[in-house]
C-alpha cells in the first residue's frame, strides 16, 4: 500500500512537536481491522494532546485523533467484513493507539462499532466523541428517572460540542432545556439549537454557593466542573441527578454532601473512553435515532485535513462554537 498522510504528535522535553509526515500501513500499531478514514473530529482533548496543554499522550509519539469513521479495508475479525461502515472512539485511540489522524487506521476488532442503519460516516463524527458523551450522559439521566414532565434541565458548556449536542438532542426528546453558558452573543444560536432559555455565568455567584440553594433542575450536563458542578448539586431538585462529562474549568470540586442526604440528589461520572460496547452500542443507535439533533448540519462545520493544526488554538481559547469534523479526503 502506498504511503499517506498522518498527523503525528510526538512529546518533547518542553511541549510537544506535533505536524504531518509520511506514514505506511505497516507504522501503524497492530490490530485486527484495516479501516479507510474518511473523517475524524476535533474534541478538547485533541487540542490538549496537540498543543501540549494537557499531558494527554500515554506514549512518546503517537498519531493524534481520538475519533475517526470509514471503511473496512480488511479484517481478521469474523464481525468486521471488507467495505463495512464503521467508527471508533475512545478506548486508547489517539493517546496510546495511532488515531484517526491519518487515511488509514488498524484497530483492534473490540474498539470498532458498526455505523447504525441511518447514520452516514460525516454524521458518525458531527457526533463524535462529544455527542457520543452527549448521548451516554441523557442515556445515564433517563435511567435514574429523567423525563420531560419532572421539570427543566440545565446544560453548561453550553457552545461546545458536548452542550450543543446535549441542549439540541433533549430538546427534540421534549425537554425544557437550560443553556448556561459565558458567551452571551450566542444566545440566539443556542435558543435555535432547542434551548427555552439561555442563563449566563455571569449572574451566578459562584463565590458564595450555599449547600443547598432553590431546588430547580431536574437534571444537569456540566462539562465544567468546579464551581458550577457545585452550584448545579446545590440547585438541584429532590431526586434530580446531575451528569458530570468535562473539566474544561476545573478537575476540582468542592461541595457538601447536603444535596445528597438531604434531596437525593445523585452525581453520575460518564466515562465515554471506557465505556462497555454494548452501551457504546446502544448510544449510538440513540444517536442514529430520537437523540439525532434537527439541526446537525448547524452545529458542525467541517474543515479539509491540510487546516487541521489551525484550529487547536480555537479551542483552547474557548473561541469554537459547535462541532468541526475533519475530511481526511479534503
Amino acid at each position: 500500500m502506498e504511503r499517506f498522510r498522518a498527523f503525528r504528535i510526538t512529546q518533547q522535553d518542553k511541549g510537544v512537536d506535533a505536524g504531518f509526515v509520511e506514514v505506511g500501513l505497516a507504522d501503524l500499531d497492530p490490530g485486527e481491522v484495516v479501516i479507510r478514514v474518511a473523517y475524524s473530529d476535533v474534541n478538547y482533548k485533541d487540542a490538549l494532546a496537540a498543543t501540549g496543554r494537557g499531558k494527554i499522550l500515554l506514549r512518546p509519539s503517537c498519531i493524534g485523533g481520538i475519533d475517526l469513521a470509514g471503511t473496512v479495508v480488511s479484517s481478521t475479525d469474523a464481525r468486521f467484513a471488507k467495505g463495512d461502515a464503521v467508527l471508533a472512539t475512545g478506548f486508547d485511540i489517539g493517546v496510546k493507539h495511532d488515531g484517526g489522524y491519518a487515511e488509514y487506521a488498524r484497530l483492534p476488532a473490540d474498539w470498532v462499532v458498526k455505523i447504525p442503519q441511518g447514520m452516514t460516516l460525516w454524521e458518525a463524527m458531527a457526533f463524535g466523541t462529544a455527542g457520543f458523551t452527549a448521548g451516554l450522559a441523557i442515556v445515564r439521566l433517563e435511567h435514574e428517572g429523567l423525563s420531560p414532565d419532572r421539570g427543566p434541565v440545565i446544560v453548561s458548556g453550553a457552545t461546545g460540542g458536548v452542550g450543543s449536542i446535549a441542549i439540541a438532542a433533549l430538546a427534540r426528546l421534549g425537554y425544557r432545556v437550560v443553556a448556561l453558558t459565558g458567551k452571551a452573543e450566542e444566545a440566539d444560536w443556542l435558543k435555535r439549537l432547542g434551548a427555552a432559555e439561555v442563563k449566563l455565568r455571569s449572574v451566578l455567584d459562584l463565590s458564595k454557593i450555599r449547600p443547598l440553594e432553590r431546588a430547580t433542575w431536574a437534571a444537569g450536563i456540566d462539562n465544567l466542573g468546579g464551581p458550577v458542578l457545585a452550584w448545579m448539586l446545590a440547585t438541584a431538585q429532590t431526586g434530580a441527578a446531575v451528569a458530570a462529562v468535562g473539566l474544561a474549568a476545573t478537575h476540582a470540586l468542592e461541595t457538601t454532601v447536603m444535596p445528597f442526604i438531604l434531596r437525593g440528589v445523585s452525581l453520575l461520572g460518564v466515562d465515554s473512553v471506557n465505556c462497555p460496547m454494548p452501551l457504546r452500542e446502544t448510544v449510538w443507535r440513540r444517536l442514529a435515532d430520537d437523540l439525532r439533533p434537527p439541526m446537525l448540519k448547524e452545529i458542525c462545520r467541517t474543515i479539509p485535513f491540510a487546516e487541521l493544526p489551525r484550529v487547536f488554538d480555537d479551542f483552547i481559547a474557548a473561541r469554537v462554537r459547535g462541532r468541526i469534523v475533519v475530511d481526511l479526503n479534503a
